[in-house]
Order: C-alpha cells, then sequence, then structure tokens
C-alpha cells in the first residue's frame, strides 16, 4: 500500500508539486520548468516526485536546493497512469498544483491561484470534448462519428457529457473528492476495451498511455467543472508554437499569437504551415473568425510533439547554467568535510 506524503500533518496551505522518472532528460526538464516559476513565485514551496536515480542525480549536482521537497516515486507510479491515477498519494498542501515537466512559466500565478479557489479538483480544458478526444486522429475518426461511438460509451457509462482535459496541470483542493475521481478514472481505464478510446501507443512518438479520457469521464460521474483552457491573457496555459509564438532565448518575455474563434485557434495544431495559412484566410472571412491579438499566458506548455526541440534545448541550458551556479558552493562544502 502506498503511503501518502502528508501523513505526518505538517500541510502547507498552497504549493507545486511536480513528478519524474527514467530518463534524465525529464530531470533536466522538471529543474528547467521550475527555474522559471521561481522568477515569479518564491514563496511557494515546490515538490518533486521522482525515482531514486533521479533523486540522488539530483543531490549530486546540488540541484536539490530547487525543491522544498523529495519524495522517491515507487515503480508502479512510474508511468502517466500510474501518477496521474494516484494523485491522492502525492498532495502534500492543502491545496496542491499538480504539473507536468514541459512547461515555461511565463508571470506571475499569484491570480492563477486566485481563480482556482472556488474548485475542489479541476484539470485545465474544455467544456465539451470533440471526436478527436482520446480517439482516431485520423480518417477513422469518420467511422467513428458514423456509429455514434462517442454518444454509444456515455451512455453505458451513464454519463451525459465529456469534458476536454489536458492533465498537465491539475488542482486538487479536497483529498477526499481527489481520491474518489483517481480511484474512479483507474477503474475506468481498466473498462478500456467497453469504450471508444484507443491506446495513445498508435500516435507516432508515443511510448506511454494517456490518462485524460479516464479522468474526464471520471470528472463528469462526479459533476466536476473543468478549469477553462483558453481565457486569452488568463490562460493557464497555452500551447507552444513556433510560428505562433514571439520569445527571447531565456523565455522572458513571451507573447502568443491567439484567435479568440476556439475552431479557427485549433488550426494551430497543424504541422503543415501552408494549410494552417490557407485556413485562417479562409474563415477570416467570416466576421470575427479572423479575430487575433498578442497575448502572454501564465504558462507556455509543449505538448506537440514536432515542437519540443525548443523546449529541449532551453532545459539543457537552464541545466548547465543552474550547475555551474551550484559548483562553488559544492566545492566549499568539500573542503569543509
Amino acid at each position: 500500500m502506498t503511503r501518502s506524503i502528508h501523513t505526518n500533518g505538517d500541510i502547507k496551505k498552497e504549493g507545486y508539486l511536480y513528478h519524474s522518472y527514467g530518463d534524465q532528460k525529464y530531470l533536466r526538464h522538471v529543474v528547467a520548468s521550475v527555474s522559471t516559476l521561481r522568477r515569479y513565485d518564491s514563496h511557494r514551496p515546490v515538490t518533486l516526485a521522482a525515482d531514486t536515480n533521479q533523486l540522488d542525480q539530483l543531490r549530486e549536482t546540488g540541484l536539490d536546493k530547487l525543491f522544498d521537497q523529495l519524495v522517491p516515486l515507487p515503480e508502479n507510479h512510474q508511468s502517466i497512469t500510474g501518477f496521474k491515477h494516484n494523485l491522492h498519494h502525492y498532495a502534500p498542501y492543502s491545496r496542491t498544483l499538480f504539473l507536468d515537466s514541459d512547461i515555461i512559466w511565463c508571470k506571475s500565478p499569484d491570480s492563477l491561484w486566485a481563480s482556482f479557489s472556488p474548485y475542489p479538483f479541476t484539470i485545465t480544458g474544455l467544456e465539451v470534448s470533440d471526436n478527436f478526444f482520446g480517439s482516431s486522429k485520423h480518417i477513422g475518426v469518420v467511422f467513428d462519428i458514423f456509429l455514434q461511438r462517442r454518444k454509444r460509451t456515455l451512455k453505458r457509462f451513464g454519463l451525459t457529457h465529456l469534458s476536454r482535459v489536458q492533465s498537465g496541470m491539475i488542482y486538487a483542493a479536497d483529498t477526499k473528492l481527489t481520491r474518489q475521481v483517481c480511484e474512479r478514472a483507474a477503474e475506468l481505464y481498466r473498462h478500456k476495451k467497453e469504450t471508444h478510446f484507443h491506446s495513445r501507443l498508435r500516435e507516432t512518438g508515443r511510448s506511454e498511455e494517456s490518462c485524460e479520457w479516464s479522468m474526464a469521464m471520471a470528472m463528469a460521474q462526479y459533476n466536476l467543472s473543468v478549469y477553462p483552457w483558453f481565457q486569452g491573457d488568463y490562460s493557464p496555459q497555452l500551447d507552444f508554437i513556433d510560428s505562433y509564438t514571439t520569445f527571447d532565448e531565456s523565455f522572458k518575455k513571451v507573447r502568443c499569437l491567439y484567435y479568440g474563434n476556439p475552431f479557427v485557434y485549433s488550426f494551430r495544431g497543424l504541422k503543415q504551415k501552408w494549410l494552417r495559412v490557407i485556413l485562417i484566410r479562409l474563415f477570416g472571412l467570416l466576421p470575427g473568425k479572423g479575430d487575433y491579438r498578442l497575448v502572454t499566458p501564465y504558462t507556455l506548455h509543449f505538448g506537440w510533439i514536432h515542437q519540443k526541440k525548443t523546449f529541449y534545448q532551453f532545459a539543457d541550458r537552464e541545466w548547465e547554467r543552474l550547475k555551474r551556479r551550484r559548483e562553488p558552493e559544492r566545492a566549499e562544502m568539500s573542503l569543509r568535510e
């Protein structure tokens, strides 16, 4: 049985929790993300749950000082579903913000925390999921629509709606409810064959299954609302798309091209720039559909596989920079020993 990490009763009010396991690059990603967080929030604590090899490496480099608490991540939780379906074991604060490592903070999160306060538990996302969510990402979606597979899944599990969640940012303030949602999501995941959802391993470049459709279904069963994904300057996270984003090397000045129409904004995911431009111009002929502005979200999310290289380069630079900054301190400690 996994023990929760807040059993000592010393629960602080608000804080962040990152997780990491496997390849060292993921530890670098966490360190880079935290370094950008600390530009704007120096007082809320940060916990890292990671495998023992990564925790040892963190201590060896002296970068463990970036975190307020380090927690060993058991092997059965070292996967997307293994961790996200067990969030209730990793909530060291009365209000915990669970974060993926592939994000960069762009401004102070104080007002973001205030906006989370009405929610007992929520995940960033859209109120209604589309037919692509958790299912076919190609022509097969036509058959899903024609055969009403999404509708049949909802009916089979007694649901009347299904939101689109993006689990890179999860907020939890009610420990009991968090446990209920996670345990229900894990149970639903075991019934995947009874749904229309597909394995994420079918997607090129993916090595792990997704937790998002199961979390979305669990939230629907408990009648929980998602935290609105798209809110202009108040968006909790926006996807990094190189042609949609202006930024400096250290990501201290970030502006994102933001289309007010969600359907037009969804074109950002198209790899072919020429197709994206044609579609935006076409829909821009309709009043208001082509309206856009430049915004700075709370975070940039590097979720698209073909857009991750920029984040990888930034994370490597930050890792080396922070290591160099710790070297004099580590040398002094060695002399004392």
